[in-house]
């Protein structure tokens, strides 16, 4: 494919900005949790269930930062370390309120000592994977979109695009050996697929989409794979059917959990 993207088609925006617009906008995990339960996705819509940032978001919030945009962003967005105690001479642990109150005085999110080394040697792991590095060493990182799409107003957030190679989504993992699964568990295709369709209502074509995975710890593994076009366009066609039946939902204000009738348990 002779691809070639204008990549200032993608807005520079805070993630707290783009967050805060989910109610007006449709975005990958919001479809992919009315997928899972329509009722879990209005809970969440309507601010009934609070997204409260666990410790393995922020570390993998931190890991994306120093990989994409670079240790000065990394360095400049986080406050890295923390206090030590004056009684020990080591680290308050991450969990305690003088840790707390350290980083809430930086105005920013507080990577504590004991997840430092894993966020470098996930970048070291990346690192060592060539077709990683080829695909991340040219194109924009964090770079936001909206548009139009099976008539719902969407945004993504895209980790990585290049301008020759596509979409690139950076992803964390515990064993990489289990990764394929984990994509399927997790259903990362469909969180690609929405983003190659929103970008296709933009440019006009279907860009190629890969997946950047490392490990969270020894060896620090790192694989790239090539999302296919069939599985691609099975979880568009799986998409469009979802934002369909979202779109009767807020008609007609009505969230079914998806267990309403009794289903057969069976031996196989």
């Amino acid at each position: 494919m002779d691809l070639s993207i204008d990549l200032s088609i993608l807005e520079t925006e805070p993630a707290e900005q783009y967050h805060a617009q989910a109610k007006d906008h449709l975005s990958s995990h919001q479809l992919i949790d009315f997928i899972k339960c329509p009722w879990l996705h209005f809970k969440k819509h309507s601010g009934l269930i609070a997204n409260k940032e666990t410790a393995a978001y922020l570390i993998g919030r931190a890991t994306h930062c120093r990989i994409l945009e670079g240790r000065d962003a990394y360095e400049s967005q986080f406050a890295l370390g923390g206090p030590i105690n004056p009684k020990t001479g080591r680290p308050f642990g991450k969990d305690t309120q003088a840790f707390r109150g350290w980083a809430q005085k930086q105005g920013k999110p507080g990577v504590h000592y004991d997840d430092l080394d894993q966020i470098e040697n996930m970048a070291s792991g990346l690192s060592m994977n060539d077709k990683a590095v080829d695909l991340l060493l040219y194109g924009r990182a964090e770079g936001v979109l909206r548009a139009d799409y099976c008539g719902m107003s969407c945004q993504c957030r895209y980790d990585w695009l290049h301008p020759h190679e596509g979409v690139v989504d950076l992803k964390t993992c515990d064993d990489l050996t289990w990764f394929e699964s984990d994509a399927r568990k997790y259903r990362y295709i469909n969180q690609l697929a929405f983003y190659q369709a929103v970008l296709a209502e933009v440019i006009g074509e279907l860009v190629p989409v890969h997946i950047v995975a490392v490990e969270k710890k020894e060896p620090y593994r790192c694989g790239v794979w090539m999302i296919s076009d069939e599985a691609l366009y099975l979880a568009r066609q799986e998409n469009q059917a979802a934002i369909k039946r979202l779109l009767l939902c807020r008609e007609h204000n009505h969230w079914p959990t998806g267990y309403e009738d009794i289903r057969l348990l069976s031996a196989a």
